[in-house]
């Protein structure tokens, strides 16, 4: 899908099923369907199929794949680099007279020729394509504005005077009708298909790039986890198995700074686990026998053995991600409006282009003046983004928010924030710079607060634990060097206890 015009097809071609409601988001090229048990999914894809398209149900491997792109090459990079170094060379010929040197619009043929052909190919063939299943995209308007040009083109050139030796053709804002000899169009037929090519070029990068909320979440959870399993002699044993094969109830064990594989409860250990990437809040939270563990937690305690209660499509984590996805997915009441619009807008820009060139034609004017002012009606509309504007936007935001800790569970949402004069925040751990800090300590009667500091910071320097690690951070700020720790000894749940000096 390249433009509005294929999100309303699909829509409505999908729509036309009993009780099947369908949303296509252009962006991410996905499409949420609700439909009865009656209708098959196999239906459903044949719809997609009947409309020009194909699809298929998406699984995990693919929820974490990137999002689709428009660039049916493999390297669309280097493409874009080929036709750029034909291009440019035709557009600055054509467009500062004081270059044209003899025989230049032979030259410029010469480079716009694959330009026109190959470069544009992509356009071409899904032009043909839509035209099979009768209807017009937004590569229709492409096709039809690099052929006219390209064509008229060789036309002047062979056969309106434009190849003569010498021919000099002036930069003008207005059509000329006065010229002994046809105006050639190459810089139009070349310049089309190198913008077009470099804004979906951009378009996909942006959706790459700004789509990966929902792969950012699923790196949180770990590839392995140490499952706990009965050895040949009936001693328990750890085995690394992935974590896709965990099941509910299986024992696991979760090391200090390792993540949790999944959802589970603690049966043995203690521990504080950084569960920011669920609650905001960046203080450990402190789990024993019977608390809670939620998949992609970090360890900053001790080691502790978890039961699973929930794995794959069930955790919190994968929910949250479901959500990030569906409201990607989703459509905001301006991109409903621009989709309308986007369903209507090709076949009104070729009708104006053909009224355009019978109005000149039927008033007098000349054909070369008639076919410049329905050219520029095409070539002006082809890079329209009416359809992939508002859906990019949604995908930028929600991808932002989600990589911020702020997930967003519709479009309309974003909507809605325009009218937002002031925000409320009623946790005060959750805005923190995310890391613990020491702002003052006491020390008991008869204690010098430096050296408890001091003696304080070299005992939790040895330790992993979050609020150790700012207890040590701040001495080492006060005393620079920390005496040596002997003795060392950590226990989950209490503290530490070492011996200095």
């Amino acid at each position: 899908m390249t433009c509005g015009a294929c999100v309303v097809r699909v829509e409505r071609r999908l729509s036309r099923l009993d009780g099947v409601t369908a949303t296509v988001n252009l962006a991410t090229g996905r499409v949420r369907v609700t439909h009865p048990e009656s209708v098959p999914v196999v239906a459903l894809l044949a719809a997609v199929s009947e409309a020009g398209y194909t699809a298929s149900i998406p699984t995990d491997d693919t929820t974490a794949a990137s999002p689709t792109t428009h660039t049916a090459t493999a390297d669309p990079r280097r493409d874009l680099l080929v036709t750029a170094s034909l291009a440019i060379p035709v557009l600055i010929l054509s467009m500062v007279p004081a270059w044209q040197f003899t025989n230049w619009q032979w030259l410029s043929l010469m480079l716009a020729a694959p330009v026109a052909t190959w470069g544009a190919w992509p356009f071409h063939r899904r032009a043909l394509h839509a035209l099979r299943y009768g209807t017009a995209t937004m590569d229709t308007l492409v096709s039809l504005g690099v052929l006219a040009a390209f064509g008229w083109s060789l036309w002047a050139l062979f056969v309106g005077g434009a190849g003569e030796p010498g021919m000099r053709m002036a930069f003008t804002l207005l059509p000329a009708t006065s010229d002994e000899h046809a105006h050639v169009y190459l810089e139009a037929a070349v310049a089309v298909p190198l913008f077009v090519r470099c804004g979906r070029l951009l378009e996909d990068r942006a959706r790459t790039r700004t789509g990966s909320a929902v792969r950012e979440l699923a790196t949180l959870v770990p590839d392995q986890a140490a499952v706990v399993h009965p050895g040949v002699s009936g001693d328990p044993v750890e085995v690394s198995v992935p974590t896709r094969s965990l099941t509910v109830g299986q024992l696991f064990v979760v090391r200090p700074g390792d993540r949790v594989p999944t959802d589970g409860v603690v049966v043995e250990g203690r521990s504080a686990l950084d569960v920011s990437h669920l609650t905001g809040e960046s203080r450990p939270h402190e789990v024993g026998p019977g608390d809670d563990v939620a998949g992609g937690s970090v360890n900053e305690g001790g080691r502790v053995t978890v039961r699973a209660t929930a794995v794959g499509a069930d955790t919190h984590l994968a929910r949250i991600a479901a959500a990030v996805e569906q409201a990607q997915s989703g459509k905001s009441s301006a991109q409903r409006v621009a989709d309308r619009v986007a369903g209507v807008f090709v076949p009104a820009v070729l009708s104006v282009a053909v009224t355009v060139l019978g109005f000149w034609l039927g008033a007098g004017g000349e054909p070369q003046a008639a076919f410049t002012a329905g050219m520029a009606v095409l070539v002006v509309a082809c890079p329209c983004a009416l359809g992939l504007a508002t859906p990019t936007a949604i995908l930028a935001a929600t991808g932002r928010g989600a990589r911020l800790g702020v997930l967003i569970r519709e479009p309309a949402a974003l909507e809605r924030l325009r009218r937002v004069g002031t925000v409320v925040i009623d946790k005060t751990g959750t805005l923190t710079t995310g890391q613990l800090t020491v702002l003052r300590h006491e020390p008991a009667a008869g204690f010098d607060a430096d050296e408890l500091l001091r003696v304080s910071g070299a005992v939790e320097a040895a330790s992993g634990h979050p609020i150790a690690r700012a207890t040590a951070r701040t001495a080492r700020d006060r005393f620079g060097t920390l005496p040596a720790v002997a003795d060392f000894a950590s226990e989950s749940g209490t503290g530490v206890r070492g011996l200095v000096d």
